[in-house]
């Protein structure tokens, strides 16, 4: 007792207290105390707040981070690979997918899909209200809280509608890796066969150069004309003009291939690539439509605006399940202290309105199907006519490595032989010469052919992406599958 009385305690007065309680009472400063501590716990309360992800909301979440930690980690770009005259392919098409605006694009309209399905599934703010009562005097103060509350199931619903959105908005992530890769290798085999086509023309000038010298060397012996001498010579300027040509061609495929790496004009060309990689895969048309219909990401895009469809007609049909609101209000002047409790419910009486929004549900769920089944014919026509195109390549290299080219070679040089004895004009050698080159350069097409056809049967119609690149194995998780490993 003796520490409580040095403490100050002995001086306290239950009475002094008393009166000075019952003067702040008639002040209002108790009330306003009540006031002031409502709005802070309010305030406190709404800060605080989180909602309860959905399961598709989580498993969207997770396929975004498991994308970024490699395509954009603390969304800054990843280390490019150094690219060189001698680099793989590979290297191309790694840094043009890690690289191309156009890419990156998609991917972040797809971390905004998924951003948008939280807004989706939470409840509305809740409202803080305020009401008084006033004649002379300000005779009640009741300041409250309100909450809105949805039907059972729509914010669920709403947040599933959106994470089919996200969904799709994956796939068109996808695609557009897809699409810039095969720029790179259209571009890449452009390159390389441009490079073919310039090695044949030279080849084609050396030779029309020894014939410009064999005919001169005919014309001073008297055996032909200055004629001959002149057509080597009009064939030579026609070839060093298709060579000139050529070399020019080269400028707007490197910018194609700089573009397509998502380089822009400020920006160092890196060096034309001298290896080149031919394909080996030989294409399996039964393989290829399985794998397309169910890799594709066009496909795979429409088939979650089905889902997204599907799920918005749901939410229709609950139109007509009523929403709720709650509220809490305080007279912060009554005494004793006096709450009043509210509870609001919507009345969805208009069945005409209702109907229609079930009939637009619906109607754009069959326009969804409509679009997913045109899209799978397309893609099962593109691949025919795609193997078409393979196939036709393969069947013109065949033929004219095995044999036109041969038989070509063959005939020049008797054509050549014949005109130094004089059983044959130059006409003939010139004929022969120019059938050589156009064989050389219709095999060079071909095999050009059969590479672009290869490329667009695995990335833009299987839906194949190239090693490395930042996609999903199997594709985003759903609600269904989000709680199973992933493939």
């Amino acid at each position: 007792m003796n520490g409580v009385h040095s403490s100050g305690w002995s001086s306290f007065s239950w009475r002094k207290y008393a009166r000075t309680l019952a003067r702040l009472l008639r002040r209002g400063w108790l009330k306003t105390l009540r006031l002031g501590t409502l709005l802070a716990a309010t305030a406190i309360l709404c800060a605080g707040c989180v909602g309860t992800p959905t399961p598709a909301e989580r498993a969207a979440r997770a396929d975004v981070n498991s994308i970024s930690a490699r395509y954009r980690p603390g969304d800054a770009k990843p280390i490019l690979p150094v690219l060189t005259a001698a680099s793989p392919l590979s290297d191309y098409l790694l840094f043009a997918v890690l690289n191309s605006p156009k890419v990156e694009t998609a991917y972040y309209e797809w971390a905004a899909a998924v951003e948008r399905i939280t807004p989706a599934r939470s409840l509305p703010d809740p409202r803080l209200t305020f009401e008084a009562d006033i004649t002379d005097t300000v005779e009640s103060l009741m300041p409250g809280l309100m909450i809105d509350l949805p039907g059972a199931g729509k914010l669920r619903v709403a947040g599933d509608v959106m994470a089919a959105e996200s969904r799709a908005a994956y796939f068109a992530f996808e695609r557009e890796t897809l699409r810039t890769a095969l720029d790179v290798k259209t571009a890449y085999y452009r390159l390389h066969f441009l490079a073919e086509s310039i090695r044949v023309e030279h080849a084609t000038l050396g030779l029309l150069r020894n014939l410009e010298l064999l005919a001169r060397q005919q014309n001073v012996a008297g055996r032909v004309t200055l004629q001959d001498v002149l057509r080597a010579q009009i064939a030579c300027n026609q070839v060093e003009t298709e060579i000139a040509n050529l070399e020019d061609s080269r400028n707007p495929i490197i910018a194609e291939l700089k573009s397509a790496l998502g380089l822009g004009p400020a920006e160092a060309t890196p060096p034309p690539p001298t290896v080149f990689e031919v394909s080996v895969d030989e294409p399996r048309p039964d393989e290829l439509l399985t794998t397309a219909l169910e890799r594709n990401p066009s496909l795979r895009a429409m088939q979650e605006d089905v889902r997204r469809a599907e799920t918005s007609l749901a939410l229709a049909r609950k139109s007509g399940v009523p929403d709720f609101s709650v509220g809490l209000e305080m007279d912060v002047k009554a005494a004793p202290f006096m709450v009043r409790p509210s509870l609001g419910m919507s009345l969805p009486v208009w069945r005409d309105k209702i109907a229609a929004e079930i009939a637009a549900a619906q109607a754009t769920k069959r326009a969804a199907e409509a679009r997913l089944t045109a899209e799978q014919v397309q893609i099962a026509a593109e691949l025919a006519s795609t193997l078409f195109m393979y196939r036709e390549a393969v069947r013109n290299n065949t033929l004219l490595t095995e044999k036109l080219l041969p038989k070509s070679r063959q005939s020049l040089d008797a054509a050549r032989a014949g005109y130094v004895n004089g059983r044959a004009s130059f006409l003939d050698v010139i004929d022969a010469q120019r059938t050589l080159l156009d064989f050389e350069l219709q095999d060079i097409e071909a095999r050009t052919q059969r590479e672009l056809s290869l490329a667009a049967l695995s990335l833009t119609i299987a839906g194949l992406p190239p090693a490395g690149a930042p996609t999903l194995e199997g594709g985003p998780g759903r609600a269904d599958d989000s709680e199973a490993p992933r493939r």
